[in-house]
């Protein structure tokens, strides 16, 4: 059975850093992303990587600010945040699947999803 778990969500100020992690269990996977969700609106790509991390991708509001990688013999994978906004405040969750995509769709396994809040 495939499970992803997130972790590393909080309460955090304007302009600090958390770090995200997922474990994924049952199997491994091509690509691992992260997606977010504000309170009202729709679920939004933040970043994405590859098997072998060569290839990452983010959304332009994250740029320059969010790093995503892996550990594959954790089967986990990361998502480094740092300068962050309060524009930044979602629900983030980890993602599945063996396309390197920004669409929702084509991700076949999420997690429960970890709270960020940023404060003003």
């Amino acid at each position: 059975q495939v499970q992803l778990v997130e972790s590393g969500g909080g309460l955090v100020q304007a302009g600090g850093s958390l770090r995200l992690s997922c474990a994924a269990s049952g199997r491994t996977f091509y690509t691992m992303g992260w997606f977010r969700q504000a309170t009202g609106k729709e679920r939004e790509f933040a970043a994405a990587i590859n098997w072998s991390g060569t290839y990452t991708d983010y959304v332009d509001s994250v740029k320059g600010r969010f790093t995503i990688s892996r550990d594959n013999a954790k089967n986990t994978v990361y998502l480094q945040m740092n300068s962050l906004k309060p524009e930044d405040t979602a629900v983030y969750y980890c993602a599945a699947g063996g396309t390197m995509t920004r669409q929702v769709g084509q991700y076949n396994y999420w997690g429960q999803g970890t709270q960020v809040t940023v404060s003003s």
